[in-house]
């Protein structure tokens, strides 16, 4: 990777900026194609009280009763968050890999678990506000089989954000952000193992094609999901954070709080109870994230041919 030098020029070049928008449009347009495979997992992970069928299943009752555009409900907020949070997730780990391309000491894969780590805890901090109120927005109007959950009423992404703050407090944007913090570690493995295997393929010179970067780009997100996946399903409980009388929700959602959740749910439903929905997640990640990578790829490339760059897809 070329360096322009200096850290300034690492933290403005072009190239950087380049990485952060393709990251942004190949996520938003996996998710679009797969939106409705996160409708399912969602529900699931909230509607404790709701059958954990197949996915086929869990879409064919959703559209059913609730008609087959609810299979997109909130696809906006939650493709506005995706596009801010991808963006500052690539902006930052292409930055921090810029600025490291000449250092020492660490191993490749330790430099970039490290960085996928920073650039994790920045986009957590940021972007968690859009996170709560997308996942308000795509449950508005759910038909739960849980009596326990309220129902809300927002009228779009700043109506949500306006009646949160007034009715429940600034903190309340900043719900899961213990979870998510500790999820960092999620798209850091992910992208330590997606940058290893592409080193890897790449070896020697070769062109790594797109088949081989989705089926990477797939590995890399199924093993950082199953991993991970108890948390996320505290993570979108204590974003949605309407449960009447729980105490579910608190402005992070404290350790003991998360540890206290993950309990018990597996005293009302079993050790298995902490991967409902999981094959829905599996799904919906691992297949966008593949597509992701895809269209990130084609998408740097193509930009960086345009710009006279000399890039290969390994870097």
């Amino acid at each position: 990777m070329s360096d322009n030098g200096g850290s300034a020029v690492g933290l403005l070049s072009y190239e950087t900026l380049v990485h952060a928008v393709a990251g942004a449009m190949g996520s938003v347009t996996a998710m679009t194609v797969f939106f409705p495979l996160d409708t399912a997992k969602s529900r699931l992970q909230v509607d404790e009280k709701r059958k954990s069928n197949s996915t086929p299943v869990i879409l064919a009752e959703i559209a059913k009763e609730e008609g087959l555009l609810s299979l997109y409900r909130g696809w906006l907020p939650v493709i506005s968050s995706l596009c801010c949070s991808n963006f500052v997730y690539f902006y930052t780990f292409n930055t921090l890999k810029k600025l490291a391309a000449s250092g020492q000491g660490t191993s490749r894969p330790g430099k970039d678990l490290l960085m996928g780590v920073v650039s994790g805890v920045v986009n957590v901090i940021l972007t968690t506000p859009m996170w709560v109120v997308n996942t308000r927005l795509k449950l508005q109007g759910a038909k739960f089989r849980n009596e326990d959950i309220q129902q809300t009423q927002y009228r779009g992404i700043f109506d949500a954000f306006s009646q949160i703050i007034a009715n429940e407090g600034v903190g309340t944007l900043w719900n899961s952000v213990m979870p998510s913090l500790i999820l960092v570690i999620n798209p850091a493995v992910q992208f330590m193992i997606y940058e290893a295997m592409k080193r890897r393929a790449g070896n020697g010179g070769k062109k790594i094609s797109s088949a081989e970067i989705f089926l990477i780009g797939a590995i890399a997100k199924a093993v950082a999901t199953t991993a991970t996946y108890p948390l996320q399903t505290v993570q979108a409980i204590l974003r949605f954070g309407q449960h009447k009388g729980d105490g579910k929700g608190g402005v992070v959602g404290s350790l003991a709080n998360i540890f206290s959740m993950l309990m018990d749910r597996i005293k009302r439903y079993g050790v298995l109870g902490l991967y409902k929905g999981l094959e829905a997640k599996l799904l919906q990640t691992v297949l966008t994230a593949a597509l992701m990578f895809v269209i990130y790829e084609k998408i740097t490339a193509a930009t960086f041919k345009v710009m006279g760059i000399n890039k290969r897809l390994k870097q």
